[in-house]
């Protein structure tokens, strides 16, 4: 049961051809193909929605304390212009 020799391999893929025929595995590549370039776009729109997340993350972080406490006497002051 271990090691497969290239004569067993060759037994394996004359069953392929005899149950699949030859038309159709190349249909079936095609539909391989297709979705490892479905899962690689949709890696990289991950990719890419994380680095906008962490981008996000890092100007909110760059904010000072004073800057967050500009940006509160701002609201402030504007809520209390609106009453």
């Amino acid at each position: 049961m271990g090691i497969t020799g290239w004569w067993q391999w060759v037994i394996v893929l004359v069953i392929v051809l005899l149950l699949f025929g030859r038309g159709k595995i190349p249909e079936l590549m095609g539909d391989v193909a297709k979705g490892i370039k479905n899962f690689k776009k949709g890696m990289a729109d991950e990719a890419e929605s994380v680095k906008e997340a962490t981008s996000e993350a890092a100007s909110d972080a760059a904010k000072t304390v004073e800057h967050k406490a500009d940006e509160a006497v701002d609201a402030v002051k504007s809520a209390t212009k609106k009453s």
